[in-house]
């Protein structure tokens, strides 16, 4: 199991590092930078002008060279003003350049600034990381327990009345996007056009005090979404362990139908929803950019739109590597659960 993990995490780092390396290539194409240097010059400036501050800055140098800056593998550019101001990378505001460090990337902890938000990237993306986290862990208490109930429901008595039921619920919650359903619930339990004003529209009270009314509607828009998928696989797990020899071998002997639900054919046929429910995590994190959206939830994937929109390239490099980080990890604990969850599964 030990060579097992360890291979597994040299396997994330190359991949963490290719998918940050084009991420960090798309981000830092000429037109990119073009509007970054006007947005913050001067959105007069003349093509010279912005090769000029390009040039001062270091974002003409070679690919790998800036990809290694940003890595903290290479060191920081500097720079000279003409009035005999050293300028650099790793040079802050009111420095002596001779205490600057050689290295400053992400590897020292230096995520760079953000153009929008006016602050430290590594703060901006802790604390919006943190408000996503708790959407999340709320979500997952609800869709969880909820799809797996609805699934083993299900699958209990494949064909029956509950069966066709809880099935035909869950393909269409699946069948709904989170910004269709999102916007229904506004509509019919945020809104005074209705009537029913239960809860808040908007949660962005949620992110110093999440209660019922503000944190409600965010929490099922995504979690009804997963709760689909999730009772789907769970049902045709259960469905196809009902059906096995040591189960009918467990119905012969006379044991009742509850004991061998709970105690024979459970825990095999949470083998598949386990896999699948780790997987949420990556998706997740899309949802959230929708909902966080709609809501004026300001988290994760709120600050990744406001990112993007605005062209603020450390920010989005700093979202991007922890969303794969996130997907990488959760792909490597779903793997290992596999395991202890399957003993008949061998690691070669």
């Amino acid at each position: 199991m030990g060579l097992f993990i360890l291979r597994r995490v040299g396997v994330m780092i190359i991949t963490a590092l290719c998918l940050t390396f084009i991420v960090f290539t798309l981000t830092n194409l000429y037109p990119n930078l073009e509007k970054l240097a006007k947005s913050e010059g001067n959105f007069r400036m003349s093509d010279e002008q912005v090769e000029s501050w390009l040039g001062k800055n270091g974002y003409l140098d070679p690919m790998p060279i800036k990809f290694g800056r940003w890595l903290g593998v290479v060191p920081g550019w500097t720079h000279t003003e003409d009035d005999g101001t050293e300028r650099g990378r790793c040079i802050d505001p009111g420095m002596d350049p001779a205490d600057a460090p050689t290295f400053c990337g992400i590897l020292q902890g230096d995520w760079g600034f953000s153009t929008v938000f006016k602050d430290d990237v590594s703060s901006i993306v802790a604390e919006r990381l943190k408000q996503t986290g708790k959407l999340m862990f709320w979500v997952m208490v609800v869709m969880v327990p909820g799809a797996l109930i609805v699934g083993v429901l299900a699958g209990m008595r494949e064909g029956s009345k509950t069966d066709r039921t809880l099935s035909t619920a869950s393909i269409m919650t699946t069948a709904t996007p989170e910004y269709v359903s999102g916007v229904i619930f506004i509509a019919v339990f945020a809104s005074s056009a209705v009537g029913l004003k239960w809860f808040k529209g908007t949660a962005t009270s949620a992110m110093e005090d999440a209660n019922f009314e503000n944190f409600f509607l965010p929490v099922m828009t995504i979690a009804l979404y997963g709760m689909g998928y999730i009772a789907r696989m769970t049902r045709a797990s259960m469905t196809e362990v009902m059906t096995a020899q040591y189960i009918r071998t467990a119905r012969l002997k006379g044991v009742s139908f509850p004991n061998i639900v709970i105690k024979h054919a459970l825990r095999n046929a949470l083998i598949a929803p386990f896999t699948v429910i780790m997987l949420q995590f990556p998706w997740l994190l899309n949802g959230v950019v929708i909902v966080e959206t709609l809501f004026n939830f300001k988290g994760f994937g709120w600050t990744l739109v406001q990112a993007a929109g605005n062209n603020d390239i450390e920010l989005l490099l700093a979202v991007s590597v922890v969303s794969v980080v996130v997907v990488l990890v959760t792909q490597l604990i779903s793997d290992i659960g596999y395991v202890y969850l399957n003993p008949r599964i061998r690691i070669s």
